[in-house]
Formats: structure tokens, sequence, C-alpha cells
């Protein structure tokens, strides 16, 4: 069943642990997070972000991921994941997205503000929820946690009343990707801008960090974790270890094993968010 990501976030909330939001760029993926949620009889959210346009359109995938919602056993929030303009923004909620995020952190302060509070406004004329970010969560592969990049409380605070917005991404020690060096999360910041904000908390960069890490970071106040970079390498190593047993004639087989691979690892993440 289609359901926003406040539904989502409440749920998760009122039994103390997270949920997992997984980019699903192409249908494989998507069928991969579906089952795996069905199979444990879990909300989960399923994400495209805009900078995956070039892999799969918007356009294309989006009405999928909305049947496949409205389809499904559990609850199921379908969001946009690091919007950058309104008119794409604008484009996901026409077909049906339940959450948009957007994302202003590379901007200054007060643009960041006025286009997140411009979000606010259209995504509540669609009945759909706004996550945004303050604080830079670093975006390419290979490259450490840049410090001045955490997500100060008290801005946070400040951003939140401003702009009104259900959930937020906060820069806590994450990047997204794939790491160079083990991630240090700074736990005492993310109580502390959860105190301040009172508001869900998102955390990008999710694949990679130690299953205990991650459930700490959860008991401090995370409520939202990003999920993509090991669920779409678990796919790829799906179809290596096949090519390595078998003489694969047909790409179905490829697919099916991607998939396969790829909903046992999204099983393994969806169980450590759920604090098991």
């Amino acid at each position: 069943m289609l359901v926003n990501m406040n539904e989502v976030l409440a749920a998760v909330q009122a039994r103390g642990c997270c949920v997992g939001a997984f980019d699903t760029p192409n249908l494989e993926i998507l069928m991969a997070v579906i089952r795996a949620a069905e199979k444990r009889k879990e909300p989960v959210i399923i994400q495209h972000a805009q900078l995956h346009e070039p892999e799969m359109a918007l356009r294309v995938i989006g009405p999928i991921m909305v049947r496949m919602a409205k389809e499904s056993t559990v609850p199921v929030c379908v969001m946009l994941d690091h919007g950058e303009d309104l008119d794409y923004i604008k484009k996901a909620l026409d077909l049906g997205f339940s959450a948009v995020m957007y994302d202003g952190s590379s901007k200054p302060y007060e643009e960041n503000v006025r286009m997140t509070r411009e979000t606010v406004a259209m995504a509540q004329e669609y009945g759909a929820n706004v996550e945004a970010e303050i604080g830079i969560v670093t975006g390419h592969e290979g490259k450490e946690f840049v410090g001045g990049a955490y997500t100060d409380p008290e801005l946070a605070a400040k951003y939140v009343k401003e702009t009104g917005i259900d959930a937020l991404a906060a820069s806590v020690g994450t990047v997204h990707g794939f790491y160079a060096a083990q991630p240090k999360l700074d736990f005492d910041r993310i109580m502390k801008i959860r105190e301040l904000t009172g508001v869900p908390l998102v955390m990008h960069g999710g694949s990679g960090i130690s299953v205990e890490d991650t459930q700490k970071a959860i008991r401090c106040g995370i409520r939202k974790i990003n999920y993509f970079s090991y669920m779409s390498n678990a796919g790829v190593k799906g179809v290596q270890k096949l090519l390595e047993e078998k003489n694969v004639k047909y790409f179905h087989e490829l697919a099916n094993a991607a998939i396969d691979a790829m909903e046992e690892d999204i099983l393994n993440a969806m169980a450590m968010f759920a604090l098991e």
C-alpha cells in the first residue's frame, strides 16, 4: 500500500528503530527491495534520486514505483531522493510520489531555506512530506568525510523551524558511496540535533557502516537510513558468482541472480535497522 513518509516514520518511532530507504533506479533493484520488505512484513521507503536520471528516467521508473507500492502487501513510501530543482520535484509529485527530498545543502543558508520552504508548500498541495538537508554529506566515492561539513545543531534547529520540514538529513560523519577509511560517526551530535530539532533524523551514506555504529546511531535518534551502494554491489557479485558457476546464455538469468543477491543484502540491512 502506498503511504507517505510520516506514516512510516511514526511506525519506526513507536518501535524505537529505523526504516530503510533504498534507491531503486531500475526494475531489478525495485523488485529486490519490495520482495525483502514483504518477506519481513515491514514498511519500506523506495527512492529515485535525481542524479540517477541518466540511468533511468523518472518518467519511466516513477509510475512503476508508485504502482508496485500500491500493490504491495506492506506500507511503502515512494520518495524522490536528492531533488535538486523544483521542476524535477514537481514531476515526482505529479507522478504520485508521497514524499520528496530537496537538497539545497550546497547553497547559502538563506537560499536553502527559501527553496526548501517552496518545496514544503508545493508538497503540501499533494499531501506529500518533505525531507531536506543542512550540512553536506560528501558525495564522491572513495573520499573521506570532511570535518567542516558536520551539521551544526543550533543551525539545524533554526532551519527546521524556518522551513517546516518533516525530516532532516544531517551530516554526522558519513559519506555517499564506498568508504576509503572507516567512518567515525558523531553520536553526541546526533542526539543534540534530535533534541533541538524535534524531527526524525535521516542518515545518508548508510552503506559500509558497521552494525554496531549503525545501531548506536539509531538509538541516538536516526529514524531513516538511505542505503544503496552495498546493495547495488551485491547484485554485481551475484552476477559474477553465477558466471563463474555456469555458462549463461540468457540475460534474464543474470538479472535474476542480481535480484536474489540484492534481496539477501537488503534483508540483512533491514534486520540491522530493526535492531535485531
